[in-house]
């Protein structure tokens, strides 16, 4: 989907169409933009009973500026008008200001984008029911035996998914076409917004081998620069290296899949139903919090994150064996432990239980500016095989509360 979470929004405000909007930060209530429009027309205009209806009448000068933003706050995505300024996606909110002050911030409303999601892959299935979900806006399609899936190379097909998501709610998409998933993907961001971009065999060292090694779903920024250090900058590049060579630098595994992945070979079938691996929350604090000072603040998100993720895994379905946690500093140095226990849960009392036996073994006099919990080695809940231990003889013998630095912790997450 193109622009997702800002497209969905300017379904609501269609007046900042073409406008550069941000969406992320910290969460505004729609009552203060309300409040705002009150007090300029005290007549009584706007009121709590019409708001909700007159969204596309407010003015554009009513709407928050990014402007002097101080805070800590993250951009979740951007419109393209955004974009052209070099704003992007995981970018501060500080940094996008100084690109361009003017932009417009919207808050995150995620069970509005959900909504969306649902409609649009609900179309796509009544059209080629071979989907793989790979995301809020993202799927994968095999469409080998959609009838009349092969005219113009699936460019047909293409448009039918474009246009009747379009109809059905305003919203546009961008489809890369290719042999396997791999190409296709890299394919869908050719031609963004509303593009189709067909990619042949053929087409590999004509459109494919002159992108950056970054543009490979799986090579991240770590392999990038090492990649880099070598003199290998694009897909071509990469792809005369001798496989010999990729996995003495690389180690079998990776480097055997570097070479694959260059030469455009991908044989991962679309996958109509998968299990997720784990659930997991965190946030990022708008001030450095500390263990001692911030006790009751940080204990709280502490509670609010392991409650959040539980109810996830409730809703979903979902028990756990493996619970652990993150942590970034102020420095932006990131850790993560975690614990198995025994048997599987979905309980918050028994998540917060563990995930605080995990913060006793990371470094809590420093600065915290991120926190978050996780839970993994998911099952279908009730299909957990029968547990060899309780939960109170898992968590009997915790951990000694020295971290790896062998400093004495203070435990203001524990109970």
């Amino acid at each position: 989907m193109d622009a997702f979470y800002a497209s969905c929004e300017l379904l609501r405000y269609p007046q900042l169409k073409g406008l550069p909007v941000v969406i992320g930060g910290g969460r505004r209530k729609e009552d203060d933009l309300l409040s705002k429009l009150q007090a300029a027309y005290p007549e009584g205009e706007w009121s709590e009973d019409t708001f909700a209806e007159q969204l596309d009448r407010i003015p554009v000068d009513f709407f928050p500026r990014i402007e002097g933003y101080t805070g800590r706050g993250v951009i979740t995505t951007a419109t393209y008008a955004a974009r052209q300024f070099g704003i992007g996606s995981a970018m501060g909110l500080m940094k996008a200001a100084k690109l361009c002050p003017q932009a417009i911030l919207l808050p995150v409303d995620f069970d509005r984008y959900r909504h969306y999601s649902r409609t649009f892959k609900s179309i796509i299935t009544d059209i080629a029911p071979v989907m793989q979900d790979r995301g809020v806006d993202e799927v994968y399609i095999d469409f080998a035996e959609v009838p009349g899936g092969q005219r113009e190379g699936g460019r047909v097909l293409a448009r039918l998914i474009q246009k009747s998501i379009f109809d059905a709610t305003g919203l546009t998409c961008s489809i890369g076409v290719a042999p396997n998933k791999l190409i296709a993907k890299m394919a869908s961001e050719f031609n963004k917004p509303n593009g189709i971009s067909i990619v042949l065999e053929a087409d590999l060292q004509t459109l494919i081998w002159p992108l950056a090694c970054r543009k490979i779903n799986g090579v991240g920024p770590k392999a990038d620069e090492k990649l880099k250090g070598f003199g290998i900058h694009t897909i071509g590049d990469l792809a005369a290296r001798e496989l010999s060579w990729l996995v003495d630098n690389f180690g079998k595994s990776y480097g055997a899949w570097l070479h694959e992945a260059a030469w455009g070979r991908d044989d991962r079938p679309v996958e109509t139903e998968s299990e997720p691996v784990s659930m997991s929350r965190e946030t990022t604090f708008e001030r450095d919090l500390h263990a001692v000072r911030d006790r009751e603040e940080l204990g709280a998100v502490f509670t609010r994150l392991c409650e959040q993720v539980a109810a996830d895994l409730q809703r979903k379905g979902y028990e756990g064996k493996t619970i652990g946690i993150k942590l970034r500093y102020d420095n932006f140095q990131a850790v993560t432990r975690d614990q198995s226990l025994s048997d599987y849960t979905a309980d918050a009392k028994r998540i917060r239980q563990v995930a605080g036996q995990c913060l006793k073994r990371v470094d809590l006099s420093r600065r915290i500016r991120l926190l978050g919990v996780r839970v993994g080695s998911l099952v279908k809940a009730g299909t957990a095989p029968t547990p060899g231990a309780s939960y109170s003889e898992a968590i009997a013998n915790p951990p000694p509360q020295v971290n790896d630095h062998g400093q004495t912790q203070l435990l203001f997450f524990d109970e």
